[in-house]
């Protein structure tokens, strides 16, 4: 499938995977379809695995988004306490457009945990409460960080969300062939002597790679590598170091908790000059968990670092905490400037990256996919620096090679499904989406540039044909459930709605009591709700009476 066709899908609204290799333009897609969203009034929430995986789509972490921090599961507690924050709340009841990138490392507990929170907060019982989303990654690189984690495939969520597969087979970051074909033939398991032969000529040595690569990324699979070469260019530098220490408070174990999940390390050096990595998302500030950048200068008096971003931005760094919570109660906290050194980066850090030029350490690749992330790095054989490797680099995980073939699959059906939807057809679809969501849409060629709102009762036509509750309308559409029965009311009276349309509101009590009702109605000769209401003295509320005389007027039409 081509970028355009996904595109396309995605527009629709529907729940979407969008897959494919390294290159092959998912976070392009995903920006397309950002600037469509806000091109027609529609904020989405863009988040992503990791916070480096974040920075690419300029959004943040699905677990800083969620509230759910590190847990994997959630108590009652645990639930209530997320569902009464009002800044998580607010955020999640007004968005409509979920994306999440780098889905390869989301496990499916954790994506089952979101799932759970967005359905609580939403007050629905669908896949994310109702929002659509969209899931983007490729099962071929780094797995979930847990051991024996489930894929996000496999989790309970997935299986309801049942989202459309869009492949994406297009390639835009290798162009050339002989690498190209080094990476599928890894891909799928075909790699031969031939290939091997390519990467060989890559081969570099220790020295080399010291004295004649000092300005190109160095990627390794271990952080004590990472920190070996970070240290050594650090001490390079000629300027004066600031060194900051960790401040630590509460118990030892927690903060030893804190401590392991935290980037930043406990004495941080840092000089003008050095190449820096934020490690905690501040959008205030103006930095996220992965914004990379160089310190330029030290603050007088505070001595924090001052560090200039690629985009030329300056921010100056100040100390933030990370801490533990129970009952509303702080159990431990740990403060430090929120920066490491990133020289060097893992190879974990730099999924999602598109590099000119990387050396790479591959002979201690430890796990399924590691290989070839840090391979698929590169855009060319000429950019690729090789210490060594070991025989792991050149393995996928067995399971997702089968699955992969179920997912191309998916998506050659999708295709083939939205190929045979006219254009005109495929066109309204996206208005509808558009509108269904609060957002605008063109008005006409004659009035180019013209805005307008659909109709309230269009509005709450197309939500209802979308098999969405009253509760859940009325409640996106900030109105009373007495307002959308009216709209109900007087869709059905214009015949835009039918018995089968609106089938799934009628509860058990209309369904089995609107023939009593109807002649209530007849007997009391009235067609108002407020005589038949006090008729039955509570028997049946209004909103009852009101559905009833909805079959009513749908029982007369037949």
């Amino acid at each position: 499938m081509i970028q355009g066709k996904a595109l396309e899908i995605l527009k629709t609204g529907a729940n979407v995977f969008l897959t494919g290799e390294p290159g092959s333009g998912k976070t392009h897609t995903i920006n397309e379809y950002v600037a469509y969203l806000r091109a027609h009034g529609v904020e989405p929430a863009i988040t992503a695995s990791t916070g480096i995986a974040a920075t690419h789509i300029q959004g943040q972490t699905i677990h800083s988004w969620s509230g759910i921090g590190i847990r994997q599961t959630l108590s009652i507690y645990d639930l209530d306490q997320i569902a009464s924050t009002e800044y998580i709340v607010r955020r999640i009841q007004k968005i409509q457009v979920l994306i999440i990138d780098e889905i390869s490392m989301i496990d499916a507990n954790t994506l089952d945990v979101v799932d759970q929170v967005c359905r609580e907060i939403r007050h629905s019982e669908e896949a994310f409460g109702g929002i659509q989303v969209i899931v983007v990654g490729d099962f071929f690189q780094l797995p979930p960080v847990s051991r024996n984690a489930r894929f996000a495939f496999e989790s309970d969520v997935w299986k309801r969300l049942q989202p459309i597969v869009c492949y994406i087979t297009e390639q835009h970051r290798q162009s050339d062939e002989q690498y190209l074909s080094v990476l599928a033939a890894i891909r799928k398991q075909t790699y031969k002597d031939e290939h091997h032969q390519y990467l060989r000529a890559r081969l570099v040595d220790e020295e080399y790679a010291h004295h004649e690569t000092t300005k190109i990324t160095k990627l390794f699979s271990h952080n004590a590598n990472v920190d070996h070469i970070n240290l050594l260019e650090l001490s390079k530098l000629p300027t004066v170091p600031n060194v900051f220490t960790m401040y630590s408070k509460g118990r030892e174990s927690l903060v030893a908790s804190l401590q392991k999940g935290c980037l930043s390390p406990e004495r941080l050096e840092l000089k003008v000059g050095a190449v820096v990595m934020c490690t905690k998302n501040n959008a205030q500030k103006g930095y996220v968990n992965g914004t990379l950048g160089t310190v330029v200068s030290f603050e007088p008096g505070s001595k924090y670092p001052i560090i200039q971003t690629k985009s030329g931005e300056q921010i100056t760094i100040e100390p933030v905490d990370w801490s533990i919570e129970e009952d509303g109660k702080q159990k431990a906290l740990i403060t430090q400037i929120p920066l490491r050194l990133a020289w060097a980066i893992t190879i974990h850090k730099s999924q999602g990256m598109s590099l000119d030029a990387a050396v790479m350490d591959l002979r201690e690749v430890f796990e399924y996919g590691q290989g070839y992330v840090a391979l698929s790095r590169v855009r060319s054989l000429s950019g690729l620096y090789i210490l060594g490797w070991n025989p792991r680099v050149f393995e996928v995980h067995p399971q997702i090679r089968v699955q992969d073939a179920v997912f191309m699959q998916s998506s050659e059906a999708a295709e083939a499904l939205f190929g045979d939807i006219p254009k005109k057809e495929l066109g309204e679809m996206h208005e509808r989406f558009i509108l269904a969501a609060g957002g605008t849409v063109s008005v006409s060629k004659s009035k180019k540039g013209a805005k307008q709102k659909i109709d309230t009762l269009e509005l709450t036509l197309m939500q209802v044909l979308q098999g969405k509750p009253i509760a859940k309308i009325a409640k996106e559409r900030k109105l009373s459930p007495v307002t959308i029965l009216g709209h109900l009311e007087k869709l059905v009276a214009t015949k835009k709605l039918s018995y089968e349309d609106i089938e799934y509101l009628i509860d058990e009590k209309v369904r089995n009591g609107w023939p009593e009702i109807k002649r209530t109605f007849v007997v009391l000769d009235t067609s108002k709700l407020a005589p038949v209401h006090q008729h039955y003295r509570g028997k049946y509320t209004y909103d009852h009476i009101r559905m009833a005389r909805m079959l009513i007027a749908l029982d007369e039409d037949q």
